[in-house]
């Protein structure tokens, strides 16, 4: 069983199934500079149709350059990058910093239907999509057979 995030304003039940990972990602940009708090930040979303496993991330401001894409002992698909600082000047004056910069990793188990040797990854519009295409399954062939008498 997976637990699946949505934020729905008119659920009333949609705050009770919280994130144990939470806590985590409230304290480590406290813990650490900034440039270690899109680390936190990384989500994804995995969705599995009938062809493929489907993993996409919101990467607004990363250039493909600044994105890596692995399979990496053999099951374990491996999305890294990096958001880097916005240029400061002496003369700027900033009133607010909201949005993070730095490493960013995130980890998947694929399972054993995946096909490891055809993922394809593509960013547009600031969001990554990855597809790893599933083992087709082969149905056994079914030969009717006569019956005499």
């Amino acid at each position: 069983m997976s637990i699946v995030r949505r934020s729905n304003v008119f659920d009333p039940f949609a705050g009770l199934w919280a994130d144990p990972f939470d806590a985590f990602r409230s304290i480590v940009p406290a813990m650490s500079d900034s440039d270690t708090a899109a680390f936190a930040n990384a989500r994804m979303d995995w969705k599995e149709t009938p062809e493929a496993h489907v993993f996409k991330a919101d990467l607004p401001g990363v250039k493909k350059e600044e994105v890596k894409v692995e399979v990496e002992d053999g099951n374990v698909l491996v999305v890294s990058g990096e958001r880097t600082k916005e240029k400061e000047d002496k003369n700027d004056k900033w009133h607010r910093v909201e949005r993070s910069s730095g490493k960013f990793v995130r980890r998947f188990r694929l399972p054993e239907n995946a096909k490891v040797d055809e993922v394809k990854a593509g960013l547009e519009n600031g969001v990554l999509t990855v597809t790893v295409p599933k083992v087709e399954i082969k149905k056994p062939q079914v030969k009717a057979i006569d019956i005499s008498g």
